[in-house]
């Protein structure tokens, strides 16, 4: 795999049903509980078997909502759903807003306060500090990682907690580099990222105008350049591994995964 390290998920154990709800995670940071579901565990049917978390992917109503019933069986309390625009806006979970905002982000300072990224294909992103004061959560397609996403999140957690200092990231599933061929207009959306960000687009052979790229590379080197001194990658391919995730590069009408995220003291 090209790019920068990955680091690979470990298992998990979050609230009483995650015997019935795989789920994978990564390194243990104090103060910051998270994990990204898989498409495992749930009550739906093909093409959204078995637990999209997606309200809008054309699954029956009914058994989303029992998913998020297990899912929240896993928290310490409701999460805060986005509904997700491939965008670059950050809401302020602690401030009054709407109940789904449009939104692409969200960060928090207060404990026990989840907040969900739903993902398949796209990178879910989780910034934390190191001291486990403040968190936030990204969902980066090519377009929001482009425009900046993780760079405003960034910048609305340093706001929200000006002392907090040592950032950390952890890069979850998504499309891998030798999945997820784009053409020109992805490449030139990174153009101005200069050489490192060009080296993570290898050309198809036999196809001109295409490329694959390294969208968790791309969004590492985005993390590295905006002050995030440790960033870990699940290693995990969306599109490439049909038994654990959803994928709509892959299958087009299908499911939602989520990553959930939370502060907490003990």
């Amino acid at each position: 795999m090209r790019g920068l390290p990955v680091n690979f998920p470990a298992s998990a154990s979050f609230g009483a049903e995650s015997a019935v709800l795989p789920v994978v995670t990564g390194p243990r940071w104090a103060g910051v509980r998270y994990f990204c579901t898989t498409r495992a565990g749930g009550v739906g049917t093909a093409p959204h078997d078995t637990l999209n978390l997606g309200l809008r992917a054309d699954d029956q109503p009914e058994a989303v909502a029992e998913n998020r019933r297990r899912v929240r069986a896993m928290l310490p309390a409701d999460p805060l759903w986005l509904r997700q625009v491939h965008g670059t806006r950050v809401v302020d979970a602690d401030a009054p807003r709407e109940e789904e905002p449009a939104a692409d982000a969200a960060v928090t300072a207060a404990a026990d306060r989840p907040l969900a990224i739903m993902v398949a294909d796209c990178l879910p992103v989780l910034i934390a500090d190191a001291g486990g004061q403040v968190l936030g959560v990204a969902h980066a397609g090519w377009r929001g990682l482009a425009g900046g996403v993780l760079e405003n999140t960034l910048q609305a957690l340093r706001r929200k907690c000006p002392e907090a200092s040592a950032w950390r990231a952890w890069i979850g599933p998504g499309i891998g580099p030798d999945a997820f061929e784009v053409g020109a207009d992805v490449l030139d959306a990174f153009a101005a990222d200069g050489p490192d960000a060009a080296a993570l687009f290898v050309p198809r052979a036999g196809l001109a105008g295409k490329w694959l790229a390294d969208l968790p590379a791309l969004a590492a080197l985005r993390l590295a350049r905006a002050g995030v001194g440790v960033v870990h990658r699940s290693g995990l391919c969306t599109a490439s591994d049909r038994e654990r995730f959803f994928s709509y590069r892959r299958d087009g009408r299908t499911g939602r995964m989520a990553m959930l995220a939370w502060l907490s003291p003990q």
